[in-house]
């Protein structure tokens, strides 16, 4: 859920960045995922463990209007109906800690090729889409 919402958000910024801003949101797209996962690895190796999301239904109420039969003919009333909704919650699961240490170390690599790879972009950015 937390994703959907920061895809939202970054979706609505878009719409109101510049030229410029767009292009070089989209050129360091990759950068900012293998960020997140550096962070989220570091994180599982401070505490020990990885957190995921794990789904699971439960039910939700609300008001439905429902046409039941009268002797005096069809009728409509308002009751309350249940209906499943997937919802998420945390959980902790175990990691390796030496995969995970060489996890990160591949992460921090390819971080590394991908700054280089970003800083050209970005001047391409700069140079095709100048700001006044």
């Amino acid at each position: 859920m937390r994703h959907l919402a920061l895809l939202f958000l970054l979706t609505f910024l878009a719409a109101c960045a510049t030229p410029q801003e767009a292009c070089i949101a989209r050129v360091t797209k990759d950068l900012r995922a293998v960020n997140e996962l550096i962070a989220t690895t570091e994180a599982n190796l401070a505490r020990g463990y990885a957190i995921e999301q794990e789904a699971y239904t439960s039910f939700e109420s609300y008001q439905c209007n429902v046409e039941i039969g009268t002797k005096d003919g069809p009728r409509v009333i308002t009751k309350w109906c249940h209906r499943p909704a997937t919802r998420y919650r945390d959980k902790a699961v175990s990691i390796d800690p030496a995969a995970e240490r060489r996890k990160l170390a591949g992460l921090k690599t390819k971080r590394t090729e991908l700054i280089a790879q970003a800083r050209r972009e970005v001047a391409a950015c700069k140079a095709a889409y100048p700001e006044e």
